[in-house]
């Protein structure tokens, strides 16, 4: 096993990048990982982020240390906070990595004046796997391939060109993803999601924002309590639901369970999945419907367009529809506790 003390700065003078004035753009150390063939990842921080970057890159670990609030300190005051505050710790066994970063005192015992904001960033291969976690900062994931697991309680997700199992979540901030595919689930409770050009199983929630889908293929569970929903160009299934905001939906290619309790819907599907249903209790729905295809209709509002139709079948109310287009098909339900304005393309 090869282990690497930090906090022993002048000891390890071979692998250091001394840092002159700026620390969180000029490492304060790195260790070059070459030859270890990393397959996996460990890294815990309590007071910075984390970034994992497979491909691309020579191998190596570089550590990012700066005082709170961002505050700039000599080096000499790093290294002596360091060795009285903190253990810092980086060790390599087995493929394996392991990066550590936590105080040695907590609680009333910690002079929060001397925190220090430890990061890390760690250049890999591509196929690794991951376990991150963080108390105080960001987390970047890039072109891994593998099992990410990663967790942080005070910052926001960022992931791009993924594949594999990607799990993930924040309870203080926004989530970014982007060209990744297979099994992915993040989650936040105290921002917005951003979902683009991914596909395969995608579980997206937040709590406290909004959720913006685009260019999204396979299975997908989108939910919000405090935001809206925008979602283009999704083909598959996608089941979405907002409890605090409007929904809005074009080009959708696959079959569909959208529902808001406190916003009005605007849904153009293009192609017909499997099914149809929205539903509505704090707001209008506009829906546009691929014309010339059989459906079967369910429709409920206080009040629902009129729109001629040359092969529909049942009865049509002012706040009731029920019947068939094109000799029945694809079941289409809306429930809307205000009007309905439906349109075909």
């Amino acid at each position: 096993m090869k282990t690497y003390l930090l906090v022993l700065a002048l000891a390890c003078a071979g692998t250091v990048a001394s840092a002159q004035s700026n620390w969180d753009k000029t490492p304060y150390q790195t260790k070059s990982l070459s030859g270890d063939a990393i397959k996996n990842v460990f890294v815990k921080t309590s007071g910075g982020s984390i970034t994992v970057s497979g491909g691309g890159e020579s191998p190596r670990v570089e550590i990012y240390v700066n005082g709170n609030n961002g505050q700039e300190l000599s080096k000499e005051e790093i290294e002596k906070r360091l060795a009285a505050d903190y253990i810092l710790d980086v060790s390599v066994s087995n493929h394996e990595l392991h990066a550590t970063a936590k105080r040695k005192h907590e609680g009333f015992n910690f002079n929060w004046r001397r925190q220090l904001n430890i990061s890390f960033k760690v250049y890999t291969g591509r196929d690794v796997d991951t376990h991150l976690n963080t108390s105080g900062g960001s987390i970047h994931l890039s072109n891994l391939n593998g099992h990410e697991e990663f967790e942080t309680s005070g910052g926001s997700l960022h992931v791009a060109g993924l594949t594999g199992v990607i799990k993930g979540g924040t309870s203080g901030g926004s989530i970014e993803v982007a060209d990744s595919k297979d099994n992915i689930s993040l989650e936040t409770s105290g921002g917005s999601v951003r979902a683009t050009n991914c596909q395969g199983n995608i579980k997206l929630g937040t709590s406290g924002g909004s959720v913006r889908m685009e260019a999204l293929k396979g299975t997908i569970h989108a939910e919000t309590s405090g935001g809206s929903i925008n979602g283009r160009d999704i083909e598959g299934e996608l089941v979405t639901g907002t409890s605090g905001g409007s929904v809005n939906l074009s080009n959708m290619a696959c079959s569909l369970d959208a529902s808001t309790s406190g916003g009005s819907m605007h849904v153009e599907v293009t192609k017909l999945g499997k099914y149809v249903k929205l539903e509505s209790s704090g707001g209008h729905v506009d829906l546009k419907l691929p014309d010339g295809q059989g459906m079967n209709l369910d429709l409920s509002a206080s009040r629902i367009s009129k729109v001629t139709l040359n092969k529909f079948s049942g009865e049509w109310e002012k706040d009731r529809v029920k019947g068939t287009i094109n000799g029945g098909g694809v079941p289409v339900k809306v429930d809307a506790s205000d009007s309905l304005n439906l349109s075909f393309n």
